[in-house]
């Protein structure tokens, strides 16, 4: 009786650590990277409902004024940029979160490992980093519902007094604002089911021991793999091509081009694995012959898919920003080569709606790289603790081995810089480009019209320089922090 009055007695303490534990958040939403998920999927939920009420405010001041008001192309231009936009914040958010799911798996390896190896399936792992795919993105999307309606709301005010356009009725709160929340958070569970394929190549042997990452050789050897890269690359090519000749004759045109981004990004993200890591050495051989600056160089082809996926990462970030610049200049160029050589008066109020409007997708879309970026950067250099502590264990000082992730860093930079400068400015001028090619513009009302890509080069410059900045300050503050750990202490994680 006494044993179990004590057990009666020891009974609610249980129940208030239950109770404790439910009332905070899981233990792996608060893993390095799972923050910077839910950020990126507000931002893009967030990014879609301002979207949407940017155009649909766009085309209420193109009703309310006698001028244009009538124009059903402009009203179908601006539905197509409208859809298309949200398509693209959608997929950048999705290459994101399936690039930043597939670096946590990476240090999560041993853990998955040891449940494998005490009875757990492949499959119910990856199901689960699916499900917290899913909740990630269900938190994200109804926080950037939100706050991207009140932003919305606050931008219509705004662009009311600054334009004078404050008559202009539009109700900013409407049921289609829900679309790009549901959108990404389905978008975010898929990215994060495909980002954990990882999980399947885990065997329970990888608990026993550090798990080795293939070489690049092996991936050269994946034929199908790479196959499909250079065909959906080719395809993406042809398709742009082909949007850009359509868009002389309509702006359906533009979304021909649509996927042929889509394919050609997908196509260069799915072969980066192939193509970035003797780029990134080719670029480290600039970098002299120290011993710090070769094992630099020679990490990109060690480490394949950690290298590939932190440039990809850079390329996204540039490529984004890049390609919203260089589409608003040659929208300019495009509108007012078809008005003769000048815009009319009553386009001009358009145009600075636009350009303004524009100039904030740059904004936001720059926070959606750079989030992105450092917090890909940021689990690649704290998951290579182990790494670091065994360089400093051969006697590698702390010195060095800064001076190598660094080294490591502007080789992503100048690679990645160079390569999302090229595509951006492919995209924009052919995003513009195939939309309003085939639009007439009084007075002239010239068409169709092509033109050469304008390229604003005081915006590219501070892409660049914020990039280099973001990517080495990503990379050397997380090295400081691991290379303060003992060698032995590193070993043993």
């Amino acid at each position: 009786m006494t044993a179990i009055a004590e057990t009666g007695r020891r009974m609610p303490r249980p129940t208030a650590s239950v109770s404790r534990s439910a009332s905070s958040p899981p233990a792996w939403l608060r893993e390095r990277g799972m923050g910077a998920s839910i950020l990126v999927a507000g931002i893009s939920s967030a990014f879609g409902a301002i979207l949407l009420s940017a155009t649909g405010f766009i085309a209420a001041v193109l009703r309310a004024d006698p001028f244009i008001g009538e124009s059903g192309t402009l009203a179908a231009v601006l539905a197509i940029m409208s859809f298309l936009l949200i398509g693209v914040a959608v997929y950048v958010a999705a290459i994101v979160t399936a690039n930043t799911f597939a670096t946590v798996i990476a240090g999560r390896t041993r853990r998955i490992a040891l449940l494998r190896l005490i009875g757990a399936s492949a499959r119910s792992q990856r199901t689960e980093v699916a499900r917290q795919g899913l909740v990630v993105g269900v938190i994200g999307a109804v926080l950037g519902l939100v706050g991207g309606t009140l932003v919305s709301w606050a931008g219509v005010v705004l662009a009311g007094v600054a334009f004078g356009i404050g008559d202009v009725e539009y109700a900013v709160v409407q049921p289609v604002l829900v679309i790009p929340a549901v959108v990404v958070a389905l978008t975010t569970w898929a990215a994060a089911w495909a980002g954990s394929r990882r999980v399947l190549a885990v065997t329970p042997l990888q608990a026993l021991g550090g798990s080795v990452e293939a070489s690049h050789d092996a991936y050269t050897r994946k034929t199908a793999r790479n196959g499909a890269a250079i065909t959906l690359f080719a395809i993406g090519g042809a398709l742009l091509a082909g949007g850009i000749a359509i868009g002389l004759v309509t702006p359906l045109g533009v979304i021909v081009a649509f996927f042929g981004g889509i394919f050609s990004f997908t196509g260069l993200a799915l072969g980066a694995t192939l193509v970035m890591p003797p780029v990134l050495r080719l670029v480290g051989r600039l970098f002299g012959s120290s011993a710090t600056a070769r094992l630099a160089s020679e990490n990109a082809l060690r480490y394949p898919e950690r290298s590939s996926r932190m440039a990809i990462g850079v390329v996204m970030g540039v490529t984004l920003v890049t390609m919203f610049a260089v589409a608003l200049e040659t929208v300019k160029v495009v509108l007012t080569t078809s008005a003769g050589g000048e815009a009319p008066q009553e386009m001009t109020t358009l145009l600075d709606t636009f350009a303004g409007i524009m100039m904030g997708l740059v904004a936001v879309s720059a926070v959606i790289a750079a989030v992105g970026l450092v917090n890909l950067l940021t689990i690649g250099v704290v998951q290579r603790r182990r790494e670091l502590g065994l360089l400093r264990a051969l006697g590698v000082s702390t010195g060095q081995v800064r001076r190598m992730v660094l080294f490591e860093a502007a080789h992503i930079t100048i690679t990645a810089t160079v390569t999302g400068l090229v595509l951006g400015i492919a995209y924009g001028w052919a995003g513009a480009q195939s939309l309003l090619g085939a639009v007439p513009m009084p007075p002239s009302f010239s068409a169709p019209t092509l033109v050469a890509p304008a390229v604003p080069w005081l915006p590219v410059a501070i892409i660049v320089v914020a990039t280099a900045v973001l990517t080495l300050v990503a990379a050397v503050v997380p090295t400081r922090l691991a290379t303060r750990v003992a060698p032995v202490e590193a070993l043993a994680d």
